[in-house]
């Protein structure tokens, strides 16, 4: 079917397009981008008042599935990731039993092709069951469909491991991304550790856990030529480790999620597990960072790090919860309503971040409305008033600690493939 989009504002920072336009769409791919397009028999969709950019990518989800699809699944997750505005979406690989064999990543891309809203990337262990002892199949999986490699959940304590690693990644040209957490000085801490943590009487986690991780991975990819990510970094001295190595040539990306942009660590004050996150939120100067890292260039994408949690899995004690939240149909609201409406960065800036920034990353050829581009597309209301209601997700889970928050701006249209797959014009 052939497709026009008419009369909307077209942002592509790829193509170098900010302005009005309209799109044709043939046989799954853009196949025309101009200021007007005559329709010749084509469907059209008049978008008058929004914005069409390049699909929007979730470089880092969790949706459990296989072995706990009481919390998400394939079919669920990738709801939610159309329902929010995103066009594909990567899963980290702590499933059970984990990502880490050719045969669960072909399990996974097979439910994807049976099941799945919106494509779904696998980004597989770096370590055998993340154990972090031996290095997992990561060849077989990169040739069955794999996208990167990760232990998230859990660090590469090992440095020896984390070199071989990024040694071995280089062959496949595949990312090795690293939750950043140095295991001996966390240890058992459930929020950051400070001021705060100590009025609460919960046990605190340090940022210079997360720093010296990152020192590490960044010393390492300089040694071994490697290209390493920063999954969900949350402080501002790993944001100037990165920024400073990106200014070396070192091979380092590194993304941020739209809690830590959002919330501090004083989220936590009333006991709330659903601002239960790993890392945890930070101080407000680690948050003011990590915004000036958005503004100039230094973060690459904005990731969910979307974690369902059954509700009673989380109506516990403080301590004894459940890390993360859901973020998938939360994402792009919150990134409108502070960043772009908040005047940290202008729009084509936020859009590189969802969708060109994570292609980068990730080597997918995403990320732009070129012609012959796969017909991918986010279309964004920049003011429509979002009241989070967590009743209403897609996802199987409602974990969130934006429940009630009024937001400025909404994702209210995801076409995948040339296929309109969630429309909530």
């Amino acid at each position: 079917m052939t497709l026009l989009l008419r009369n909307a504002r077209l942002v592509d920072p790829e193509a170098g397009w900010d302005g009005p336009g309209d799109v044709l769409i043939d046989g799954g791919r853009v196949t025309r981008v101009a200021k007007t397009i005559a329709p010749d028999g084509a469907k059209e969709i008049d978008l008058g008042g929004l914005v069409v950019c390049p699909g929007f990518i979730d470089m880092h989800v969790h949706l459990r599935e296989p072995g706990q699809e009481w919390k998400e699944t394939i079919a669920t997750g990738t709801r939610a990731a159309a329902a929010g505005g995103f066009t594909g979406v990567a899963c980290m690989p702590n499933t059970e039993p984990p990502i880490d064999s050719r045969s669960v990543v072909e399990f996974v891309l097979a439910q994807a092709r049976l099941h799945g809203v919106v494509p779904v990337y696998p980004i597989g262990c770096v370590s055998k069951a993340q154990k972090g002892e031996e290095l997992a199949e990561m060849g077989d999986m990169a040739l069955a469909g794999a996208r990167g490699f990760s232990d998230d959940g859990k660090p590469v304590a090992s440095a020896g491991l984390m070199r071989r690693a990024l040694e071995y990644a280089q062959i496949f040209d595949l990312p090795v991304i690293d939750h950043c957490e140095e295991p001996t000085l966390v240890k058992g801490g459930v929020v950051h550790e400070g001021e705060i943590s100590t009025r609460l009487g919960l046990a605190g986690w340090p940022g210079v856990a997360e720093d010296i991780m990152v020192s590490r991975d960044i010393l390492l990819a300089e040694a071994t030529g490697g290209a390493v990510h920063i999954a969900h970094m949350s402080t501002g001295r790993a944001a100037g480790l990165v920024r400073s190595a990106k200014a070396s040539g070192i091979r380092v990306t590194c993304e941020v999620t739209p809690h830590h942009i959002a919330l501090t660590d004083e989220a936590v004050l009333g006991y709330d597990a659903d601002a239960k996150m790993n890392p945890p939120l930070r101080r407000p100067t680690d948050r003011e960072a990590l915004l000036a890292a958005i503004a100039d260039g230094t973060v690459d994408a904005i990731a969910t790090d979307h974690a369902p949690h059954h509700a009673d899995e989380k109506c516990v004690e403080f301590s004894r919860a459940p890390f993360g939240v859901v973020g998938l149909e939360t994402a792009v609201s919150i990134c409108l309503d502070r960043l772009v409406h908040g005047g940290i960065v202008p729009l084509a800036r936020l859009v590189e971040l969802l969708s060109a920034g994570p292609a980068r990353v990730l080597r997918l050829a995403k990320g732009s409305l070129k012609p012959g581009s796969d017909a991918d597309v986010t279309v964004l209301d920049l003011d429509r008033e979002v009241k989070v209601d967590a009743g209403r997700f897609a996802s199987k889970s409602s974990n969130t600690p934006f429940r009630g928050w009024t937001l400025r701006g909404a994702a209210v249209m995801t076409i995948v493939g040339g296929h309109v797959v969630h429309d909530a014009r």
